[in-house]
């Protein structure tokens, strides 16, 4: 008897000892985002994004020669001031020899990586933790810029990738990307990639990024679209089977963050606001997303600001307004995590005046906080983008190796869409935008 309570309390001991570890490996999950409805949760209270897009933000953390971490956190400082919690970040690159693609890169070949950039990645998280920020991290890009999904094609097939910005056929850049969602090889090195990022233990923290709430959510690529414009339904149906297959495999890897598209609503879904509906319908997809472009989509002329404001701006109410009842009716949040317009005239210059692009982020956001104060499906956006301390000198405004990081990435001139430190006016703009989210939440 003596020794059956013995062993007795020594596996009570036991199953103590491994609730704790266990407990101590699985963090809460309300520390989390969560998705609740429509709306986003954290720590059980509504979360709402605000937030921009810093695409360049891990480069800064980065220990190697294009790592700053004085600017990272002179950045991050500014954002948190004015209430920014939240941002949109490149988790991984690819390298290419092309002129408008950022270098160095994360990835320089399958499955060679870059650790330097790759801690920069830590040090962000980190550094984000705590100022009580979130982060969304997209692995892949449909777009040239960072290497993306073109230069997985060309790593397979051996041809030279074609820079758009250079020969101008972008609906033979598209079609060449798209095959991406069709090569077997490509599929297999993504998902590796994937796997690496999200089984990832954080070099500074130690803390696995499984257990970091510091993370929003794993986004599948920036834009992925399913071709050009002449993209088949058999095209289609492919798109959607990558959507929901690798947001399966996202879910397999990781229970507790959520997973979203980066697509850019309708106009990025070949102009089929079906297929944009379906490729958010997935239980795995936790909620939708959208850009809007009203310049690059010529609903805005900037050489023509006054002629073309008024109706460019009844198409976006539409557009917005289309896609929030999609989103709706997938009992889904939705966020606009890209949208921003030239500097006046379209000039790049710093000191040029942004009058067009107040007027278009105010009336975004008051479009935006009616909807939130009714309760319904927008929870947040991210602007398009912080370029904050970034500058140029070069006279044509293009990156280089060796420059300043910017929101405004290399396949356009810096200045373009991309907000300075300096720009006062828009930053009291955001600042008060943010100062309503941030009321809501604590209702």
């Amino acid at each position: 008897m003596k020794k059956i309570i013995t062993l007795l309390a020594a596996l009570t001991a036991s199953l103590l000892l491994f609730a704790c570890v266990n407990q101590k490996k699985s963090p809460a999950a309300q520390d989390f985002v969560q998705v609740s409805g429509v709306q986003f949760k954290k720590n059980g209270k509504p979360y709402f994004v605000a937030g921009t897009n810093m695409w360049y933000a891990a480069y800064l953390g980065s220990p190697g020669k294009v790592g700053d971490r004085a600017r990272l956190a002179q950045e991050l400082d500014k954002l948190k001031s004015i209430g920014v919690n939240n941002l949109r970040v490149l988790a991984v690159s690819e390298k290419s020899e092309i002129n408008s693609a950022v270098k160095p890169a994360t990835t320089n070949g399958f499955g060679n990586y870059d650790e330097s950039l790759l801690q920069g990645l830590d040090y962000l998280l980190v550094e984000l933790a705590k100022r009580d920020m979130t982060v969304v991290l997209y692995f892949n890009n449909f777009w040239q810029w960072s290497g993306g999904m073109t230069q997985y094609m060309s790593w397979i097939d051996g041809q030279p990738v074609q820079d758009p910005n250079v020969t101008n056929e972008w609906e033979a850049f598209m079609a060449k990307t798209a095959s991406f969602y069709q090569s077997e090889k490509a599929q297999q090195e993504y998902r590796n990639t994937i796997k690496k990022i999200i089984t990832r233990v954080n070099t500074i923290n130690g803390k696995a990024y499984l257990d970091d709430a510091t993370i929003m959510s794993w986004q599948l690529a920036n834009e992925p679209r399913p071709g050009n414009s002449k993209t088949t339904a058999a095209e289609k149906q492919v798109y959607l089977d990558w959507i929901n297959g690798t947001a399966a495999f996202i879910k397999s890897l990781d229970p507790h963050h959520l997973a979203s598209t980066g697509s850019e609503g309708e106009m990025g879904s070949a102009n089929d606001a079906e297929l944009f509906t379906r490729a958010h319908a997935s239980s795995d997809i936790d909620y939708v997303t959208y850009h809007m472009w009203i310049r690059n989509w010529s609903w805005f002329d900037k050489t023509k600001p006054a002629e073309t404001w008024p109706s460019a701006w009844q198409k976006a109410q539409d557009y917005m307004a289309a896609h929030i009842a999609i989103a709706q009716s997938l009992n889904k949040p939705i966020v606009l995590e890209e949208f921003g317009l030239d500097r006046d005239m379209g000039a790049y210059s710093i000191d040029s005046t942004t009058e067009y692009r107040d007027k278009y982020y105010r009336e975004v956001f008051a479009l935006l906080l009616a909807n939130m104060q009714k309760g319904e499906a927008s929870a947040g956006y991210n602007f398009w983008a912080w370029n904050g301390a970034g500058r140029t000198t070069r006279s044509n405004y293009w990156w280089q190796e060796g420059d300043d990081f910017m929101g405004d990435p290399p396949q356009e001139e810096q200045g373009m869409y991309g907000v300075f430190d300096t720009d006062t006016s828009t930053i009291a703009i955001i600042k008060a935008f943010n100062e309503n989210i941030n009321t809501l939440m604590k209702k």
